[in-house]
C-alpha cells in the first residue's frame, strides 16, 4: 500500500513528459485516472482525435474503449477524447496525442475502492448464505402454503441483489484494471492571439455600425427638444428685449 501511494503521488507531482504507467500494485484496489491539456495546431486537432479514436477501438496499445469524443471548431479550435486503457497502453496513447505538440499539464490521480470492493463481496456472500437457507427452507415437507409464496418472493428479491452485486463487482474491476485518460486539445496561445485580432478586425465593421446607429437615435431622440428648447429661448429672448424697450423708453 505504501509503494502504491508513492508511486501515486509521484504521478500527480511529475512534469508533463516526466511521469511512466502507474498499476495498481499487488492487492491494492486503486482506480487511476489521467487528466491531460495539449497544445496542438489548430488544423491537427480534428485529425488526432480521429487517430487516437481509431487507434483506441482496433486495441493498437491492448484493451481499450472510447467513452466520450468532442470537436469544436469557429475562432477558438478544441477537442477532446476520453478512453479507458489497459495500464500499458496509458503512456503509448498519451505519446500518440502529443505527437507534435505540447503537453502543458498533467494530472494523474487514484480511488482506493478496497471498501468498495469488500462491502460488495460481504453482501453478496450473505445474500447467497441467506439463499441457500431458503432453498433448505422450501424443500421441506412440513412448509405452509403461505410460506411456500413469501419465500419464494424473497428468492427473487434475493437473486436481484445477487446480479446486481456481481455487475458491482465487474464495474470496480474494470477500473481497477484499466485506467481513465482524458485528453483535451487547444491551439497555441499564438494561435489564439492571432484569432482574437483577426476576429476583433472582422467584428470593427460592425462595431462602427452599431456605434452610428445608436449616434442616429441619439440624434432623433433629442430633436424635439431642442426644436422646443429653440422656441421657448426665442420667446424668452423676444420677451426680454421688449421689456428692455418699454425700460428705456
Amino acid at each position: 500500500m505504501l509503494a502504491g501511494c508513492g508511486r501515486h503521488e509521484a504521478a500527480a507531482d511529475a512534469g508533463a513528459g516526466a511521469a511512466g504507467a502507474v498499476m495498481s500494485p499487488e492487492g491494492a484496489s486503486l482506480a487511476y485516472e489521467h487528466d491531460l491539456d495539449i497544445r496542438l495546431d489548430a488544423v491537427q486537432i480534428g485529425p488526432r482525435v480521429k487517430q487516437i479514436a481509431d487507434a483506441c477501438q482496433s486495441a493498437r496499445f491492448g484493451d481499450c474503449a472510447v467513452l466520450q469524443v468532442g470537436q469544436q471548431g469557429g475562432e477558438y479550435p478544441s477537442g477532446s477524447i476520453r478512453v479507458r486503457i489497459a495500464p500499458k497502453g496509458v503512456e503509448p496513447i498519451i505519446g500518440l496525442a502529443g505527437q507534435g505538440g505540447e503537453v502543458s499539464s498533467r494530472n494523474t490521480h487514484a480511488e482506493d475502492l478496497a471498501q468498495q470492493v469488500a462491502d460488495t463481496a460481504l453482501a453478496k456472500a450473505r445474500l447467497q448464505k441467506e439463499h441457500e437457507r431458503l432453498l433448505a427452507y422450501q424443500d421441506s415437507k412440513d412448509i405452509k402454503l403461505a410460506d411456500l409464496l413469501v419465500i419464494t418472493q424473497r428468492l427473487s428479491e434475493i437473486e436481484a441483489g445477487v446480479e446486481q452485486a456481481n455487475k458491482d463487482a465487474a464495474q470496480q474491476r474494470r477500473r481497477i484494471d484499466t485506467q481513465l485518460v482524458t485528453m483535451q486539445f487547444n491551439a497555441p496561445s499564438g494561435q489564439r492571439s492571432r484569432n482574437e485580432i483577426g476576429m476583433a478586425l472582422s467584428e470593427s465593421g460592425a462595431i462602427l455600425t452599431t456605434s452610428i446607429a445608436y449616434l442616429i437615435r441619439a440624434i432623433a431622440a433629442l430633436l424635439p427638444v431642442l426644436v422646443v428648447g429653440s422656441i421657448i429661448g426665442w420667446i424668452g429672448l423676444r420677451l426680454w428685449r421688449r421689456r428692455r424697450a418699454r425700460r428705456a423708453g
